[in-house]
């Protein structure tokens, strides 16, 4: 019997059953009908950080970032063309810790940048510093 995955849709945070084997055949959202994946981060807010990382049934990993901050920048790219090297078999989301105080505070961030990947709802790595995007996805498949 084939597996289904709950994807949380980066779009409107509907939560979609997907076939594990159909994860690569670019699924849409059953609710609003837009990609499941799209090869770039997905903006997180407080309101839907806990959904993307409770009911996602792939890996999240996020990467808390601020404008102001110069390596945040210089990372931003590497961070987009390693969503582009990962999904559909992990999601890649940005918090913006300017904007979102409480929840970088709930998560424990002291610096900038940060990556933290989560799975079945916890945390289970966490890697401060910019990385460039081969880094960042060997950091990752070494964690999984």
């Amino acid at each position: 019997m084939e597996e289904n995955l709950h994807i949380v849709c980066p779009h409107c945070t509907a939560v979609n059953r997907v076939p594990q084997a159909r994860l690569r055949e670019s699924p849409v959202c059953g609710k609003c009908g837009q990609a499941l994946f799209t090869g770039h981060p997905v903006a997180l807010t407080d309101a839907s950080f806990e959904k993307m990382i409770a009911r996602n049934d792939i890996p999240v990993l996020v990467d808390f970032w601020a404008p102001w901050c110069a390596p945040c920048r210089m990372m931003a790219p590497q961070f987009e063309q390693a969503a582009a090297d990962l999904e559909p078999l992990l999601r890649l989301a940005k918090v913006d810790t300017e904007a979102e105080q409480m929840l970088a505070s709930r998560h424990g961030i002291r610096s900038i940048p940060t990556l933290a990947l989560f799975k079945d709802g916890r945390e289970i790595a966490r890697q401060a510093g910019a990385m460039g995007a081969a880094d960042i996805v060997r950091w990752v498949r070494s964690k999984l």
